[in-house]
């Protein structure tokens, strides 16, 4: 059904605009930008274009937490955060996945996110074993989509091996692991599939890593899917960086760039341990930087160098990864105070030409995460789909503030509590800052949690 925002500010391509209507046809598509208040089907305060949520494994949230006590045997890291995480895997059903699912797709919703691509390795039963329907887990998470209205970019992940040996997989890794014949299977059946779901859906490809994934079977899984988005996993462990040099000859940022096509449609998650090349030359390929600040220093993986890469014309986008916590502008703040400690300044994300920091950080998280995502969105423009975020105008914190202080407090001294009302594809999924379904969502992911937890 067509409707209209009216907004005392809104953000759009052309800059701020004051007392516009933005109308939205029955396609999810902005069909109109005017001055015309006769009669909008919602008024607002701040709108904005929101940002899609590039990057996201939906059910480590429901383990949020208990992975927060050191290792007694080893220097506490990524790789001992894994172990909880496997033993984790051992008791989700699909019931669990689904309804762990619904609550983050709600809570990026409320936090100002309208899209989000899951990236999905949870495809078998524990120990391995294949459900009746291969596509399973990820029809779950199509199903929690629909209830949530997010929009929604599925990566159904390849992920073949233990490591660049090629050892086998084990443990909670048996959850994850396809050949690739299995894989295409499972990928075919997604796809025919898609017609069932909202048309802004969009099915890409992860390949889960260089350490996961042979190089022979990575070219075959990219041909399966020659105009979605590519999203794979690289540098962001220094381990990981010295296993593919050993094997292949070349750290995995530099192999991806000599070997693979990399071009508009890819995007490298945390790529956070590049050299001056590596960030040069990712910048110039025109792929997406999938960033995850707050998982990347709750995991302690290390700093971006964003200052190159962006001063380099880099995109970028904002993904919740482990969704230890869900919080649209802590992402972003963290991206930019985790380079005030670094280079030891203020302000370092923003250039001549866009001075504030955090209009710089939002526009380009949001130009960079529709381009990771296959979107098209992130910017309030007739024919871009309507994926909108609303801020609450009479809130004391931002009372009175316009342009792009209005950005930079919400990003810098403020949180979820700002967001009023979102849109997805023209979607009103939050009203008055609360999610349409929430009592529901939220009761099931209680039942669930309150079950895995006596399980643990």
């Amino acid at each position: 059904m067509a409707t209209s925002i009216a907004a005392a500010q809104a953000l759009t391509s052309e800059g701020w605009r004051k007392d516009i209507v933005v109308e939205i046809d029955d396609d999810g598509r902005i069909s109109n930008i005017t001055n015309n208040h006769d009669t909008p089907t919602t008024k607002v305060g701040i709108l904005l274009p929101a940002l899609s949520n590039v990057h996201s494994h939906s059910f480590q949230r429901a383990m949020a937490g208990l992975a927060e006590k050191r290792d007694p045997t080893a220097h506490d890291d990524f790789w001992s955060w894994r172990k909880v995480m496997y033993r984790f895997l051992d008791i989700l059903s699909p019931d669990d996945i689904e309804a762990i699912a619904a609550q983050v797709q709600m809570e990026m919703l409320e936090a100002g996110f309208a899209s989000q691509a899951e990236f999905h390795y949870l495809h078998h039963a524990p120990g391995g074993q294949l459900y009746d329907q291969l596509e399973e887990t990820s029809l779950r998470h199509f199903a929690a989509a629909q209830t949530t209205g997010i929009g929604y970019t599925h990566l159904p992940v390849l992920y073949m091996q233990g490591g660049l040996d090629g050892r086998r997989l084990e443990g909670g890794q048996l959850r994850f692991g396809c050949d690739i014949e299995q894989f295409e299977h499972l990928f075919t059946n997604i796809k025919s599939q898609m017609v069932n779901h909202y048309a802004d859906y969009t099915l890409g490809i992860a390949p889960h890593s260089l350490r996961a994934v042979s190089a022979d079977c990575l070219n075959a899984a990219i041909a399966l899917s020659p105009d979605t988005p590519i999203h794979i996993h690289a540098a962001e462990q220094i381990g990981e960086i010295e296993e593919v040099q050993n094997a292949l000859g070349a750290r995995p940022i530099r192999w991806i760039l000599d070997n693979m096509p990399v071009d508009k449609r890819w995007c490298l998650i945390h790529a956070t341990h590049m050299d001056n090349g590596e960030i040069d030359d990712l910048a110039k390929s025109g792929a997406v930087a999938g960033l995850c600040p707050i998982t990347e220093a709750n995991l302690g993986d290390g700093i971006f160098n964003a200052p190159r890469y962006m001063h380099g014309g880099g995109a970028f986008g904002i993904g919740a990864d482990s969704n230890v916590r869900i919080a649209l502008s802590e992402e972003l703040r963290m991206l930019e105070v985790s380079q005030r400690l670094s280079e030891r300044q203020r302000v370092v994300l923003s250039d001549e030409t866009t001075p504030s920091n955090g209009r710089f950080l939002y526009e380009r998280a949001a130009s960079g995460g529709a381009q990771a995502v296959g979107r098209n969105s992130g910017r309030i423009e007739i024919g871009a789909l309507a994926d909108l975020v609303a801020l609450d105008e009479t809130h004391p914190s931002i009372a009175s503030l316009t342009g792009d202080t209005v950005l930079d407090t919400w990003i810098f001294a403020c949180g979820g509590e700002l967001v009023s009302d979102v849109w997805s594809a023209g979607r009103h999924t939050v009203k008055g800052g609360i999610h349409m379904n929430r009592d529901k969502i939220a009761s099931q992911f209680l039942q669930t949690i309150k079950k895995l937890r006596l399980a643990l």
